[in-house]
């Protein structure tokens, strides 16, 4: 993949010649014995780079790269923050940018998007989940740094970026511009169609199972009382704050666990349970389908995971990323942070969906999308990315069968849909699959 793109994406590239040259390491100040080999050997090195390397560095810079080196080295998701980074973490949380509206993440060196945000720039100007950006503006940017990249993405609102994008199943790449703006994340969104609640988790932050409760009651409201069931859409919401995904399994549920995390340290060992904060399931009775794809990470199969093995949904769509770790941010000092992985967690079965992520019940494929079934084979999981943490009981790599797959209506094709007035064909058959559990008229289509 990385030789293809850097093909694409440059021609001529030459590799600088590599000597290999004893230095003498006598003189080197000592270690103090009573810290490890392993440290001693990382100062040896550190004084040999200081005395040899054929410019002057900075300190700052050694520890720094040391540092990372130590924390990637690990898994994927551990990571030492400061400067871009710490502050790309900060705005997130907090909820508002100027930029693109990009999930993305590095692989072998290329800025690979996870999911463009749901009404965001990116999304509007056709950036597609599992794209590979290999220039900003001209500027050739595979095996550079990822927080340099996502700091030239974003900007002043209203500026544009050039973005050349290499698309697994195209010829070649092409180029896209996008135009910045303020990217405020709207975490929770609802709307009625035909008596059924469509409510919408792009993320999850602060309060999102009282905003969609909220959202819940107001559809109820707009219903007058004759809700058909709710579809739960999680597709490419890349997770958040794990107190918000049980409180949001919790709207459904009315006892029993959500999750669980297990962890090396006795203190990482924590089951979560289902506390009837709302006083029970708020839909009891209603038929519930949750829909995910391969952007849904982390929170989002927290609570797929937990419906699913307490049979309270559907899940439907395609299989999800497969993040089962936990991360915990840990100050160092007002601008250095350690984001560390220090558990596992686990579906309320005791299922790991590291790695593997959560299995639908009913696969739908998103076949409205034209490039939908290219991007869906080259889809990035956590399985892709390098040093990620095994799944313990492995995982099943095989693809799971199911009758729905003979449904002759993921045989339609884009334009199909489109003379049929469907945009959205999973939110389409989603919303189709509980009209006929319900009782609900079918909607009519051209």
């Amino acid at each position: 993949m990385r030789s293809r793109l850097a093909a694409v994406a440059r021609a001529g590239v030459l590799l600088g010649a590599v000597a290999m040259v004893p230095v003498a390491t006598a003189g080197l100040a000592a270690v103090d014995a009573r810290i490890s080999p392993q440290f001693s050997r990382l100062f040896t090195v550190y004084q040999l780079v200081k005395a040899h390397y054929v410019d002057q560095t900075d300190d700052e810079k050694l520890v720094n790269g040391a540092i990372d080196g130590m924390l990637a080295s690990l898994d994927p998701h551990s990571a030492y923050l400061q400067g871009q980074s710490l502050e790309r973490l900060r705005t997130m949380i907090d909820g508002g940018y100027a930029g693109l509206g990009l999930s993305v993440v590095q692989e072998d060196g290329a800025v690979k998007v996870v999911s463009p945000m749901r009404g965001s720039p990116a999304e509007k100007a056709g950036v597609k989940a599992g794209d590979y950006i290999t220039h900003l503006d001209g500027k050739f940017i595979v095996d550079g740094e990822l927080d340099q990249a996502v700091a030239q993405m974003r900007g002043e609102p209203g500026t544009s970026i050039r973005l050349t994008i290499y698309r697994p199943g195209r010829d070649g790449p092409f180029d896209l511009s996008v135009t910045r703006a303020v990217i405020t994340l709207e975490p929770v969104s609802g709307k009625l169609d035909g008596g059924i609640a469509v409510i919408t988790v792009n993320e999850f932050s602060r309060d999102v199972g009282r905003l969609v409760y909220e959202q819940i009651e107001k559809l109820r409201k707009e219903a007058k009382g004759h809700l058909g069931g709710v579809v739960l859409d999680l597709r490419s919401n890349p997770g958040g704050e794990l107190d918000e995904a049980v409180a949001l399994s919790d709207l459904f549920l009315s006892g029993g666990n959500v999750v669980s995390q297990r962890g090396r340290l006795a203190g990482e060992n924590i089951v979560y349970r289902a506390e009837t904060v709302f006083r029970g399931d708020v839909v009891p009775g209603l038929p519930v389908v949750v829909l995910i794809d391969a952007g849904s990470a982390s929170a989002s199969e927290i609570v797929a995971g937990a419906l699913q093995d307490q049979h309270r949904a559907l899940i439907m769509g395609e299989r999800s990323f497969g993040k089962g770790s936990v991360q915990t941010m840990i100050p160092i000092d007002d601008a250095h942070a350690v984001k560390l992985t220090t558990a596992r967690y686990y579906t309320p079965s005791g299922r790991s969906v590291q790695a593997g992520g959560i299995e639908p019940d009913i696969r739908v494929p998103q076949i409205s999308d034209p490039d939908a079934r290219k991007r869906s084979q080259n889809a990035l999981r956590e399985s892709d990315l390098r040093r990620h943490l095994v799944n313990e009981k492995g995982v099943d790599d095989k693809k799971l069968e199911n009758d729905a797959q003979a449904d002759p209506r993921f045989k339609l094709t884009p334009e199909e849909l489109t003379a049929k007035g469907i945009k959205d064909f999973q939110l389409w058959y989603a919303l189709e699959t509980l009209r006929r559990a319900g009782g609900v008229k079918p909607a009519k289509v051209k």
